[in-house]
């Protein structure tokens, strides 16, 4: 039971990790949810929202699961400078 548990969770990051421009992958909450890290200088917002899509229609398709899982796609630009 433990290993089928941990198993699904790491099945579960490695397809977002497959999906260019991922940066990291975390299945949180007992693998109900994953929230996945983009690129943001290599993936826009309208690609971010196409990345969830396709992650969510691998996960329907590649694993068996209980209920839905909660596909979040998180896209941070930081714009940092210094005052001399």
């Amino acid at each position: 039971m433990l290993e089928s548990y941990i198993k699904r969770l790491q099945d579960l990051e490695k397809i977002a990790m497959s999906f260019n421009g991922v940066n990291s992958s975390y299945a949180i909450q007992a693998g109900r949810e994953i929230r996945i890290m983009v690129e943001g200088d290599k993936i826009d917002d309208d690609h971010s929202f196409i990345i969830c899509k396709d992650i969510a229609k691998k996960i329907e398709k590649e694993l068996t699961y209980p209920g839905q899982i909660k596909v979040t796609v998180i896209r941070e630009i930081r714009a940092v400078d210094y005052a001399k």
